[in-house]
């Protein structure tokens, strides 16, 4: 029995053939791991409260719920949410209270994706998490704000986990090639190659490390041209209805916004390379002209609207040019919120006051009663005085002294204002 688990264990992937089975062994996470540090202190004290570990993939999230489990001597459940539902829910559960009310043994209950529980399977969990049956330990990609009901949250904490650094994935290296008794297989660049292509995650590094080995056995060296070769592209870590999605459309606007178009361009490639829709995009750069740049400069919202007009005729995938020449061309334009700011502060006193009337000598008056009534009567007529300008009132008289746009000194503005004041 013992020879065939050996076996079986060899034949089983090489990224479950490293996984550390104890604290001192497990990779990267400093920020939470380590002397003082608060996971390690629930550890050590052996008193485990229900967690959410929240991070990218492959950083180590069921290994350290494996290991929080063999170090506090708990017994450990995994389901993945994935593939279960109220049924497997509703088993564990009934095992758990078995094991506490016959054994005093505590049940971590470990989940993969608890993203992927809809409210009411997330909702079975409250009352053994609260009475202590299970020390639940969900595990996710996803933003749990967003993914995981308020509930639970309040009864969990909120673990993050980091992306593995280099020196991180560098040590998983050399562990794996001392596994399989290669430690010269890769020079530094190859292993540099695969660090730079694993972006963090010690998963896909060990699989694409898995596939050398298999794709070159009998070889001592691999050049770092054949590890280039050989590593296949892999997705970025993007999703449309994602978190990501919007921490790097985010961070594009407040890098126009911040006039900085080498960072505009960067996040402009990352979300083309990963397939967002480019008229998404133009939508958002169109907003942003008339929304942060203004009347700073007024041409800026005509060349967001000529850019989607120009993707829309030349497509991919040439259609990235004209999305680029407008992030960088507003990136570089001079700013203004005044219009935007002053909307908001006229939209409160439309709520605050309601409907006010509108001054007599500014309202049409089409009709014999309503000139009689003393619609129209004194209104002055701009383009019959000098300058085109004349002084009256527009607003109600609730609000008569209101200003609500305030021109910068920033580009076209400036003339704005000029104006204004004469």
């Amino acid at each position: 029995m013992d020879l065939f688990k050996q076996n079986t264990s060899l034949l089983s992937p090489l990224a479950d053939q490293l996984r550390p089975q104890c604290l001192e062994d497990f990779v990267g996470q400093k920020h939470i791991l380590g002397p003082g540090k608060m996971l390690t202190q629930f550890i050590e004290a052996g008193n485990i409260p229900s967690m959410i570990f929240w991070g990218p993939p492959g950083v180590g999230k069921t290994t350290l719920a494996k290991i929080i489990a063999n170090k506090t001597k708990n017994h450990f459940i995994t389901l993945s949410a994935v593939t279960s539902g109220i049924k497997e829910v509703k088993e564990v559960i009934a095992k758990a209270k078995h094991n506490l009310d016959y054994y005093s043994h505590k049940t971590i209950l470990f989940i993969d994706e608890i993203h992927r529980f809809n409210k009411a399977q997330q909702d079975a969990f409250l009352p053994h998490v609260e009475s202590g049956t299970i020390t639940l330990i969900g595990a996710t990609t996803e933003n749990p704000s967003f993914e995981v009901i308020s509930a639970l949250l309040s009864r969990c904490q909120v673990v993050t986990l980091k992306q593995l650094e280099a020196e991180d994935l560098k040590k998983i290296i050399e562990r794996a090639l001392t596994k399989k008794n290669k430690p010269n297989l890769l020079n530094e660049a190859g292993k540099d190659i695969l660090i730079e292509n694993a972006y963090g995650d010690a998963r896909y590094l060990l699989n694409i490390l898995e596939d050398l080995f298999q794709i070159c056995p009998d070889q001592d060296i691999i050049s770092d041209e054949d590890v280039s070769e050989k590593i296949y592209r892999r997705a970025h870590l993007y999703d449309k209805k994602s978190e990501h999605h919007y921490n790097v459309i985010s961070a594009f606007i407040k890098s126009m916004r911040d006039s900085d178009p080498d960072a505009a361009l960067y996040y402009l490639a990352r979300m083309i390379d990963a397939g967002e829709d480019p008229l998404f995009i133009c939508r958002r750069m169109v907003i942003f002209a008339s929304e942060d740049i203004g009347n700073a400069n007024p041409s800026a919202v005509q060349v967001a609207v000529s850019c989607k007009d120009s993707f829309a005729f030349v497509g991919m995938p040439e259609g990235w040019i004209p999305l680029a020449h407008c992030a960088a061309y507003l990136a570089g334009s001079p700013k203004s919120n005044a219009t935007y700011a002053g909307y908001q502060k006229a939209l409160e006193d439309v709520k605050k006051h309601g409907p006010l009337e509108v001054p007599l000598h500014i309202r049409n008056a089409p009709t014999k009663l309503m000139k009689n009534l003393g619609y129209n009567k004194g209104y002055k007529y701009a383009h019959s005085h000098e300058g085109n300008k004349v002084e009256q009132q527009h607003l109600p008289d609730k609000i008569k002294d209101k200003i609500y746009y305030h021109p910068t000194e920033n580009g076209f503005e400036k003339k704005i204002k000029e104006w204004l004041k004469r």
